[in-house]
């Protein structure tokens, strides 16, 4: 780029962030940037389970920078919206079902405020509940963008429907709140060998560990077995016949052989069954935060969005 270099670890002065208030009046953070004089369209960016927005900093600039109008939200109970579990640590939801409707009141609100064509984006368990919105008809994005979108449990083999109620035994046999993985011997401090699961850069690594300092109502850790659970049953809904089919709208989906969170193989299938989807693979050089890997992954991902966003919206829009 020919710009000045995006500081990762601090917000943009030129973007705002703020709360939106869902419909049960839960608050929620969201940061903009300014909508660009001549836009391309608008991007709104929900992350992956645990995450933060702040870790995306980059990513959004970018998009900005490119000409487009970008907004990022925190799910409710994760980063700085709060908990729904028992303490601050442990990732606990009622049903994924909230966070679908969560997504449709902010489309609903974001869509009025931004220019088109719109574009919806998401990592991991974002882009899994960005996908069943938009199957279940509550967002009806331009153009979809998927980063190792949360469509199976890496290491799975027995059939979905045998883990899962399996997930529903252990739910049951206590408080659904309590965390479904050991994490770390002290509350809120992130194992060492975690960014072997995220990213080969230790840098764009240190970045998340610097927020997290720095803002310590960012960090969580397990997810609870009562999400543990409605995670399976989520990812059900959306393997019925003809629901993935039934979607339209173009989806750029972006996947890693090595990754070790969400299954590869889920993902291709999915990716098959999606009347528009096109499939980026990555091999061994990528783990599973593929936009903020090493620069070759990183860069490659990029482009190839920016590429899929110039074929389908930005030249219709």
């Amino acid at each position: 780029m020919n710009q000045t270099e995006i500081d990762r670890r601090a917000i943009p002065s030129h973007a705002a962030e703020s709360r939106w208030q869902a419909a049960d009046g839960w608050q929620i953070r969201r940061i903009d940037w300014p909508v660009p004089v001549a836009p391309l369209g608008s991007i709104l960016f929900l992350p992956g389970r645990g995450d933060a927005y702040e870790k995306y900093l980059e990513t959004l600039e970018e998009w900005s920078r490119a000409g487009w109008a970008v907004t990022a939200s925190d799910w409710r109970g994760q980063a700085g919206s709060g908990r729904l579990g028992n303490d601050a640590v442990t990732g606990h939801v009622d049903d994924f079902g909230t966070w679908i409707d969560d997504l449709a009141l902010l489309w609903q609100q974001w869509k009025a405020e931004r220019p088109g064509p719109h574009v919806l984006a998401g990592h991991s368990m974002g882009g899994h509940l960005v996908l069943r919105a938009v199957a279940e008809r509550r967002v009806d994005p331009e153009a979809v963008i998927l980063s190792a979108p949360m469509l199976g449990f890496y290491g799975t083999v027995l059939p979905v429907g045998v883990m899962h109620a399996a997930a529903k035994l252990m739910k049951g046999l206590g408080d659904p709140a309590r965390p479904a993985w050991k994490w770390s011997e002290k509350p809120g401090e992130a194992p060492a060998s975690r960014i072997g699961l995220l990213t080969h850069d230790p840098e764009r690594y240190g970045d998340e560990m610097w927020w997290r300092e720095t803002r310590p109502e960012l960090v969580m850790g397990p997810g609870s077995w009562g999400w543990v659970e409605r995670a399976y049953a989520s990812m059900r809904s959306l393997y019925r016949p003809g629901v993935l089919e039934a979607v339209t709208t173009p989806v750029l989906i972006l996947g890693a052989e090595n990754d070790k969170l969400v299954e590869m193989k889920a993902i291709s299938r999915a990716a098959a069954r999606l009347p528009q989807a096109e499939l980026v693979r990555f091999g061994a050089e990528s783990r599973h935060e593929i936009l903020r890997e090493a620069d070759p992954v990183r860069d490659r991902a990029m482009e190839a969005v920016a590429h899929f966003l110039a074929r389908t919206v930005a030249a219709a829009g």
